[in-house]
């Protein structure tokens, strides 16, 4: 972190810049997180909106953060499951005030290089915006009271690419980017196949899954952010991998 670099009262700084961190707390508290009772008419009234215009979302649940601190080189973090209504609504909202939204990121490296991402399908939240594989946190990845963020990973790639977190390489490092109460932890993993035979297993994996979570894999080999019309949560991250 450099002397001039802007932090909030998470601890972090909020220019989306790369930090490694050496681990994370990331406790689940008992109960629906406050905003989902504070907000409920606004929710509420949101959630219609947004079915009006995607029919095929669904109110799910998620584990959406109340606080998230820089503690040294660990992440500590407290939250509570709310639905997917409540989130939808809250990260409209300017500031986002009263929760954080803290998710994992696996970042697949192909044997030759390039980073692996997919293109999300029209009829989810984040239509046609492009990131690596990953999702919110969700109550089935709560294990005794904590988010295992290496099983959420994990699963998220499973599902979306076929492909498993076990075949890759990776050093165990982690590392953070934060910005506008969004904190992604993310993570290198190196896969043996090239950038063309993962794409080719991605493309298979999409075609004969039930449900279209993806359109597409992409293969990205620079921090040209003009190539695809990527995720906020990309930007930083492409900028450090490709400096």
């Amino acid at each position: 972190m450099t002397s001039s670099a802007v932090v909030d009262d998470t601890g972090l700084p909020v220019d989306g810049a790369v930090l490694p961190i050496d681990g994370y707390q990331l406790k689940v508290l008992e109960g629906r997180h406050p905003i989902e009772k504070a907000h409920a008419e606004a929710i509420a009234a949101n959630w219609q909106l947004e079915q009006r215009a995607n029919p095929s979302l669904y109110n799910g649940e998620l584990i959406l953060q109340e606080r998230i601190s820089l503690e040294g080189r660990q992440i500590h973090a407290r939250g509570y499951v709310a639905d997917y209504a409540s989130f939808l609504w809250w990260r409209k909202v300017p500031g986002r005030p009263g929760a954080c939204h803290l998710f994992g990121y696996p970042v697949l490296v192909s044997s030759d290089g390039a980073l692996i991402a997919v293109r999300m399908s029209d009829h989810t939240a984040n239509p046609g915006q492009v990131y690596f594989a990953a999702g919110s946190v969700e109550p089935v990845d709560v294990v005794a009271g904590e988010c295992d963020l290496a099983g959420n990973m994990a699963r998220e790639v499973l599902e979306e690419t076929g492909l498993s977190l076990s075949e890759a390489k990776t050093d165990g490092q982690l590392y953070a980017s934060y910005r506008t109460r969004r904190l992604t932890l993310f993570q290198l993993f190196h896969f043996s196949d090239s950038a063309d035979q993962l794409i080719a297993r991605i493309r298979k994996h999409a075609q004969e899954c039930g449900e279209k979570e993806i359109s597409d894999a992409v293969a990205i080999t620079s921090a040209d952010l003009s190539l695809h019309r990527y995720n906020p949560a990309m930007q930083a991250l492409l900028q450090w991998y490709f400096r």
